[in-house]
């Protein structure tokens, strides 16, 4: 480049280069060095882009004992500032200025990169390596930021960047690497899809106070995410959009501490497949209006849905199928207004609150240690049947096995016997008479103590029908004495002889009443002997 044919704000650079000072044409007015007044800047304010691209091109040899930069601050920066597959080792740092064409520093080979305050048409960053931070704090960015494929090996700085491009991508960083943090805080906002599928994070990634918006997909897409420390969307972070995490990996804790989520009719937060080292939290002023899905999610520690809000009426407002944690928090702020899916989740702890419980819940395959509040049988119970698939032995038969842990044995008989009634409503007729019968008889097995009142009623029947219908003698040499009393008793124990049934023999319809005393002396004394035997074993 001929540096005669430079303008005076040209020169200014060029001269400043070598030893890395910086160069200001701002005029000293915020009001009308705000980059959205660049339109009203003189000529002593444009800087050429390929001035900018021969010097951190090695046109301008650094001063010796100086380290070479381009620092420029106000300017309004003209052409094309093309890096792309350039080798560049001097920083740049841009303060407060504009471009009228988007930089490309596609496949580029950077030392750091300040584009602070700026106001960019686009910027094409797709392959980069910048090896330091990439610095965007405060700028506007139109048309789209391309990080796809870059790597930082320092800090993304991204905190109160705006990004435009409604109806396509904002932020393009699929396979990004940071080495370090990421910021997308401070005011950040984005009108458009953020994009971040197969990233890698090397430290946090922070999207407090961000905003948001791509209501026709997804606000956030972030499928593979990997994070190595933690993540925060809380602080006032809001999403009109979904926010989708399927199969991304946080070493940390994710917290969405009082985020909005809004994707009405469809979902708000998919994080199917989840793996986080700590806790989830959704809580403290979490409102979710659209699915929220865990599904094969695994927390290490808590997921905390303390005072959320959850509202997918006509769906599954809350997807937790197939989940694994350590405990989960089921405590919202009000009624989940939608099913709450739970099956085939394994969940050591979880806590959830009668007040709050979801009118439609699935059930079938959760697995449990155990549940607060532990609640009696009964309260249990109407959980269970809030059930949208209907009757379901597994869940009866988990809750039952909690009791039975917590030495709480009544309760799990409890459960055991509701689940037996249950199964009946969905049986044929048949079978529903059958299962009155074992019910009024025994309690399905469940309350075998209530025999010994039918065999108290049968014996005193027994006792008054043959105290007035004596049965034959069958030897007619023998003249024993009849005690009606012991002759019915000896009807029913199932073993044992007390000499009364073998000497008599009622005869006519009698006969039948003696058979019938038999036949539930044996059925009523099998299962009589068998609670005294789980009550002596639980002992």
């Amino acid at each position: 480049m001929n540096v005669e044919e430079l303008t005076p704000p040209e020169r200014r650079l060029w001269k400043a280069f070598p030893k890395g000072e910086p160069v200001d044409l701002s005029s000293g007015d915020p009001a009308f060095d705000d980059p959205a007044q660049s339109g009203r800047w003189g000529a002593d304010r444009v800087i050429r882009a390929e001035v900018l691209v021969a010097l951190l091109a090695g046109a301008a040899e650094p001063e010796p004992g100086h380290v070479a930069a381009v620092r420029l601050t106000g300017a309004r920066i003209v052409g094309s500032l093309n890096l792309g597959h350039a080798e560049v080792t001097a920083p740049l740092a841009l303060t407060g200025c504009v471009f009228d064409e988007a930089p490309h520093l596609y496949w580029a080979s950077m030392n750091s990169v300040h584009m602070m305050r700026c106001r960019l048409p686009g910027l094409v960053a797709s392959g980069a390596r910048v090896d330091g931070h990439l610095w965007l704090e405060g700028s506007r960015i139109s048309g789209g930021l391309w990080l796809d494929g870059a790597h930082i090996t320092g800090i993304l700085n991204m905190s109160g960047v705006h990004l435009a491009n409604p109806g396509g991508d904002a932020l393009l960083a699929d396979r990004l690497t940071v080495d370090a943090n990421v910021y997308c805080d401070q005011g950040f906002a984005a009108a458009g899809e953020v994009r971040l599928p197969g990233a890698r994070v090397g430290g946090q990634l922070i999207f407090r106070s961000a905003r948001l918006h791509n209501p026709s997909g997804a606000a956030l897409y972030a499928s593979r995410l990997d994070v190595a420390a933690n993540v925060f969307c809380d602080g006032g972070f809001a999403a009109r959009g979904e926010i989708r995490l399927r199969g991304a990996r946080v070493g940390g804790y994710l917290s969405f501490v009082g985020a909005d989520l809004v994707h009405p009719e469809r979902t708000a937060l998919n994080a199917d497949d989840l793996q986080v080292e700590t806790d989830v939290y959704c809580s403290d002023g979490f409102s979710a209006t659209g699915a929220v899905s865990f599904a094969g999610a695994r927390v290490s520690g808590q997921l905390n849905l303390s005072g959320a809000r959850l509202r997918h009426e006509n769906g599954t407002a809350l997807n937790l199928e197939r989940l694994q944690a350590e405990e989960v928090l089921l405590r919202p702020a009000e009624q989940v207004e939608g099913v709450v899916d739970l099956a085939y989740a394994r969940i050591n702890l979880l806590r959830d609150d009668p007040a709050t419980w979801p009118k439609r819940l699935q059930l079938d395959g959760l697995q449990y240690e155990n549940l607060d509040p532990p609640l009696d049988a009964r309260q249990r119970l109407e959980w269970l049947r809030r059930d949208t698939d209907g009757y379901q032995p597994q869940p009866y038969e988990r809750l039952a096995q909690t009791y039975r842990a917590l030495g709480l044995d009544a309760d799990g008989r409890t459960v055991l016997l509701a689940k037996a009634r249950d199964h009946r409503r969905t049986q044929g007729l048949p079978r529903k008479i059958i299962g009155w019968l074992q019910d009024i008889l025994v309690g399905y097995g469940y309350r075998p103590f209530r025999a010994m009142s039918w065999l108290a009623g049968l014996l005193a029947f027994g006792t008054i029908v043959f105290s007035l219908h004596k049965p034959q003698i069958l030897n007619e040499d023998d003249h024993p004495h009849f005690n009606a009393f012991f002759y019915t008793l000896d009807l029913l124990l199932p073993v044992g002889d007390l000499g009364q049934e073998r000497v008599f023999a009622p005869e006519g319809i009698y006969q039948w009443i003696a058979n019938l005393l038999v036949a539930a002396g044996f059925i009523l004394g099998l299962t009589v002997a068998a609670g005294v035997t789980r009550a002596l074993s639980r002992e």
